[in-house]
């Protein structure tokens, strides 16, 4: 079990030896755009971490206190930038390597225009900034449709279909990414990220919180796909040596479809809590098929039942929750 915040991010940071190898195929300095969320920290260790003599520099707002310090304790270089404004864009160094992890969910319905803004226009600013830079971004698998349970999820040849003004914003960015490939032949490389794990968050705290506290689950968004974020920063990473200009656009979650009411119901048995239930489950729900993914990268390092071992001691023992609830039983697409 992870004793304490610092074990995490050291757990969820640590390379293996095909992240090194992927690395070294894409040479230089790595700039990571939005830095400061959810993924960028541990993100930015691991790239460190798998090549501690490359420089790693992470552009953020830096809001949250300590973090920038943290970071550069680790050997990261950080810097301060509004990315939205196009002088302090302007100004960032050059890298041979960018991740761009930059975007707006939460909070979308009632400021359409800022979330259009920070995930389609944005995009395009940095693409023409950087427009020989090896770049991976991350999307979300909220551009695909609803899909049956029984029908092993969205892969890439599902046309997008997104729902509401987030998801179609999302989309938005993974067009601007395309342009630019054909336009300037920037490289590129997309991630359909569906849904990250960390203990502090994600659909199994969201879920582990719920049978804590004794809260019923809704059940019309009846089963998820997860992933370890460890996995996926290290996914993230590797993708970089594959980024051309034909922009490649893989799935990213994990290889089970999960019913929810099972999840549950495995948290009740190692919390000691009986799980509730509201409504019943819909036959169609948010999910993606990665196996093109798998067939690239690898199946994913953690698998599913330690990750709700994980969860369920960090939620008994009372650890930190980001409080960034991930909205996973959203169906109409207003966040």
């Amino acid at each position: 079990m992870t004793a304490d915040e610092a074990a995490l991010e050291d757990l969820l940071s640590r390379p293996d030896d095909a992240l090194r190898e992927d690395l070294a195929a894409a040479p230089g300095d790595i700039l990571v755009l939005g830095a400061a969320g959810k993924m960028g920290p541990t993100l930015c260790r691991a790239a460190k971490r798998a090549d501690p003599a490359r420089r790693v520099i992470a552009v953020a707002r830096w809001s949250e206190p300590g973090l920038r310090q943290r970071m550069q304790s680790w050997g990261i270089e950080t810097l301060s930038a509004d990315l939205m404004d196009r002088p302090a864009l302007a100004a960032l160094p050059d890298a041979p390597n960018l991740i761009f992890l930059a975007a707006r969910k939460f909070g979308s319905t009632g400021a359409e225009d800022t979330t259009w803004a920070m995930n389609t226009l944005l995009p395009a600013l940095v693409a023409e900034r950087f427009p020989t830079a090896r770049t991976v971004f991350l999307s979300s698998g909220n551009v695909l449709p609803l899909v049956r349970v029984i029908s092993g999820g969205a892969d890439e040849t599902t046309p997008p279909a997104p729902v509401g003004e987030y998801a179609a914003s999302v989309l938005g960015r993974e067009r601007m990414f395309q342009h630019a490939g054909r336009a300037r032949g920037t490289p590129s490389f997309g991630i359909r990220l569906n849904y990250a794990i960390d203990l502090r968050y994600g659909v199994l705290a969201d879920i582990a919180g719920k049978v804590f506290a004794g809260t019923p689950l809704p059940l019309a968004m009846g089963h998820a796909n997860v992933i370890w974020q460890g996995d996926a920063n290290a996914w993230t990473l590797r993708a970089l040596r594959h980024a051309t200009p034909e922009c490649p656009i893989l799935n990213v979650t994990g290889p089970e479809t999960i019913s929810l009411r099972w999840l549950a119901e495995q948290f009740a048995e190692r919390l000691g809590r009986p799980a509730s239930f509201t409504g019943e489950e819909a036959p169609q729900a948010l999910l993606s098929n990665a196996a093109r993914a798998f067939a690239l990268f690898g199946y994913p390092r953690v698998p599913l039942l330690t990750m709700v071992d994980w969860v369920a001691d960090w939620v008994a023992r009372g650890g930190r929750s980001l409080g960034r609830a991930t909205k996973f039983e959203v169906r109409d697409g207003r966040f």
